[in-house]
């Protein structure tokens, strides 16, 4: 069968419009695509790909796995799903862990899990969520009506209730709405989607402060920042803010589909046998390869060289910006960056994506108004310099027409 991209508009629903080349395969920081024309990586499959492509310790540990247990269900437990969560204990605040399949479903069982820990300790009035404007946290119906997107939640009926927004970085916002029904805040420690928005650091602490007050469970929505991400294995330690439920998925696998929740003993013990369960969780296959993830990235290897690699990216960007001038600000920690357009260029981030694509490179967006970039962890130096004379040929393109 011959695989063509207007095939895809023969047989996939049309929620997606992706590029109109189909990449075959990958190795580190560079993909080829069916024509073998060979591109830089600088998406990272939206901050999943945190070793690049086909790293060859997540390959053995894919494959070791794969000759002994594919799938169990939660009926049994199994060798690493347990010492992954041992791993995510040991390495964090938590003391226990939920393992799903993705961030949303990650981000569903914290929200649940909210609810009932509420509904336990201090009964059923207590039960509003706040969560932010422009965050956002997942597509089943829940977590994107927790999201603070509507575009991305309306149109579909009668919205889950108890559920608000404040304003990010406004702590007045926020104050504004809480009161002892409030069960749960929600956040990003750096709003990805909405426009890679880094928080301030006493937005954090008041955040933080605020749900202690009004016996509020804070919930950080990790799901794009964890495992390295920002330079720390997860963001909430470089903000010396310590969430009570905090949510990993993405970069956790590496490329393998897993999301996990995090948390406190107390608190897990809301979710009682038969509350909340999942028939891929804990699945063997992804537990194995997210393993080998956290021993990789969790060295001072690597966490310093995302520090280093951020400097290369920002001194890169903003010399672009100085010779076209299309840029407002450098956003982002980490390798989690957005370069934010100026006035002149607003709504049209998409136009460079689709210029970096016809210059061979791999890049997102975060709105209209933000190109983002979230590449392996590990991407080298050369890579680095490599992607951005590209990008700037793609910038050059958008400006000049």
């Amino acid at each position: 069968m011959k695989v063509t991209r207007e095939l895809f508009n023969e047989v996939m629903v049309p929620n997606y419009n992706p590029a109109a080349m189909i990449p075959v395969r990958g190795k580190g920081s560079r993909i080829w695509d069916q024509d073998n024309i060979e591109y830089v990586d600088f998406a990272g499959g939206i901050a999943v790909n945190a070793l690049g492509h086909c790293h060859p310790e997540l390959v053995s540990a894919l494959k070791e796995q794969g000759e002994k247990l594919w799938h169990l269900s939660n009926v049994f437990t199994n060798e690493p799903a347990i010492r992954l969560a041992k791993k995510l204990t040991d390495l964090t605040f938590a003391d226990r862990v939920y393992f799903a399949n993705s961030g949303a479903e990650a981000n569903e069982a914290a929200l649940k899990l909210a609810r009932r820990w509420a509904l336990d300790h201090h009964g059923e009035e207590k039960n509003q969520i706040i969560s932010f404007k422009q965050g956002f946290h997942g597509r089943t119906f829940f977590t994107v009506t927790v999201g603070g997107q509507p575009a991305y939640s309306d149109g579909f009926g009668p919205k889950p209730g108890a559920v608000e927004h404040a304003v990010y970085n406004d702590l007045a916002s926020l104050e504004a709405l809480m009161s002892d029904k409030t069960c749960a805040v929600m956040m990003e420690p750096l709003q990805g989607e909405g426009g890679i928005i880094s928080p301030t650091p006493e937005f954090v602490k008041g955040v933080r402060e605020l749900c202690d007050k009004h016996n509020a469970l804070l919930i950080f929505d990790e799901v794009q920042s964890g495992v390295g991400r920002t330079g720390d294995l997860y963001a909430y330690m470089g903000l010396n803010v310590t969430p009570d439920i905090l949510t990993t998925a993405k970069s956790l696998g590496g490329g393998f589909p897993i999301g996990a929740m995090l948390t406190t003993k107390d608190i897990a013990e809301s979710l009682k046998p038969g509350t909340h369960g999942s028939t891929y969780g804990g699945n063997p296959l992804a537990c194995a390869v997210a393993e080998r993830v956290l021993d990789v990235i969790n060295t001072p290897e690597v966490l310093e060289g995302v520090k280093h690699k951020e400097q290369l990216f920002r001194d890169g960007l903003n010399a672009i910006n100085e010779k076209y001038q299309v840029f407002a600000e450098i956003r982002g920690k980490g390798l989690l960056l957005g370069a934010a357009l100026n006035e002149k260029y607003q709504g049209r981030a998409r136009d460079f994506l689709v210029a970096s694509v016809g210059e061979h490179l791999m890049c997102l967006v975060a709105g209209a108004n933000v190109v983002r970039f979230a590449p392996s962890l590990v991407i080298p130096d050369e890579d680095i310099k490599e992607g951005l004379a590209r990008f700037e040929r793609a910038v050059a393109k958008v400006v000049n027409g």
